[in-house]
């Protein structure tokens, strides 16, 4: 009997044994896991594409998309240069052919030029070859009107895939896209434009605006909230530089 007893007390402590060394290794393949999520940051650029920049900054972009109008770009201007706040503009090239000294106002008072496609196609459902027009094409136009090189391109509605982010690239091309979006081309409503622009901003952020009359009244309060916030306003280059495609 007591033979039978010291196998039972050894069996019972290999056991335990074996449960603790297994209960070690969870635990600790645990820790490893979230030790290498927590390591890794959530990206800033999907399959080559700019969503956000350098979240670990203080730099937000007020991304301005133009296609139509000129009615409300002296006041966007203003409002930037009273609150001492630079982005970028994205342009369209139908409308730079149309409104050179609206363009050349904004690349006067100091902000970036990007390229918004020629004709606001989706450019994932065009050919190779036509994105690289329309992207080129822009860029032919706006270098001759101001002699800048851009080398940004945001694609008009948002629509792009592999061909479109290739061919961007061959043309040397960043291809940007949002962190938020305000959708002010639709919903007319400053209040709810503010909130989308606002509500847990922060560093990296790149924020999609257009050139409307609900966008230009709430553009002081964002731009107040933001700088309160310790976030400075500026361009898309400025706000995804360092980050690696």
């Amino acid at each position: 009997m007591k033979k039978i007893h010291i196998k039972v007390v050894k069996l019972n402590r290999v056991v335990t044994n074996i449960a603790i060394v297994f209960m070690l290794l969870v635990v600790g393949g645990f820790a490893v896991f979230a030790g290498v999520r927590n390591a890794s940051p959530v990206s800033s650029v999907v399959n080559g594409v700019y969503y956000s920049g350098d979240k670990s900054s203080n730099k937000v972009s007020l991304m301005i998309n133009v296609y139509w109008g000129t009615e409300y770009i002296d006041q966007i201007l203003d409002i930037l240069d009273e609150k001492d706040a630079k982005t970028t503009f994205f342009i369209g090239g139908t409308w730079a052919v149309l409104n050179d000294s609206y363009l050349k106002k904004i690349k006067d008072r100091g902000h970036e030029i990007g390229n918004h496609g020629y004709h606001h196609k989706n450019h994932d459902k065009i050919s190779k070859e036509e994105n690289i027009n329309q992207i080129k094409n822009t860029h032919t136009i706006i270098k001759e009107l101001l002699g800048v090189e851009m080398n940004l391109f945001a694609p008009p509605s948002g629509a792009y895939n592999k061909t479109t982010v290739a061919s961007a690239k061959e043309l040397g091309y960043k291809t940007i896209m949002w962190t938020r979006d305000t959708i002010d081309w639709r919903d007319h409503d400053s209040d709810l434009i503010y909130k989308r622009a606002v509500k847990d901003a922060s560093g990296g952020d790149l924020i999609l605006m257009h050139p409307t009359e609900s966008t230009v009244k709430a553009l002081p309060k964002i731009i107040d909230e933001m700088q309160e916030k310790g976030l400075k306003i500026t361009t898309v280059s400025d706000v995804i530089e360092g980050v690696v495609a």
